[in-house]
């Protein structure tokens, strides 16, 4: 809440960090790390992500343009490294000028996307203990009987729509 007493929208709260973290990593304008998906297109956003922007010293022979360095997903660095062009064009589109002069590619294991590979799990409603009981009934150890009943709600909880 601010002095006011008005809530404040998360956006609001998290926006200075952002942009603290993003500049870190030379990303001026933390739309690139925010709209990664929107500027390059969900295929490619699947298996790579923007990992730092470094700029050039100026000084002769100095390349124009930033270097945007991308994380890959594996085997599919070689898909990206056919891609760059393209990819390079979209960045310099989001920023509005010819910002990105090359593409470095970076090979990652799948750990490294593994936070938004994994699907969030579904909460599932537990069963009625009288839908479940009967099943357990003839089981006289108590831990197999409870492993059991657990094994069965979840079976009934999956094969239900």
């Amino acid at each position: 809440m601010d002095r006011h007493g008005q809530f404040k929208p998360a956006a609001d709260l998290l926006r200075q960090k952002i942009r603290e973290i993003g500049e870190a990593r030379g990303f001026s304008a933390t739309r690139l790390l925010t709209h990664w998906t929107e500027i390059v297109g969900a295929s490619v956003a699947a298996i790579a992500r923007p990992l730092e922007v470094r700029h050039p010293r100026p000084g002769k022979g100095a390349p124009e343009g930033a270097t945007l360095t991308v994380l890959a997903l594996g085997a599919a660095a070689l898909r990206l490294e056919m891609e760059k062009e393209r990819i390079r064009e979209r960045v310099n589109a989001c920023y509005g000028y010819n910002a990105i002069g090359r593409i470095k590619i970076k090979q990652a294991g799948p750990e490294s996307f593994a936070e938004e590979a994994a699907p969030a799990p579904k909460p599932s409603s537990p069963q009625p203990l009288d839908e479940v009981a009967p099943l357990t009934e003839g089981v006289s150890n108590t831990e197999l009987r409870l492993a059991l009943a657990a094994l069965a709600a979840n079976v009934l909880s999956k094969s239900r729509p």
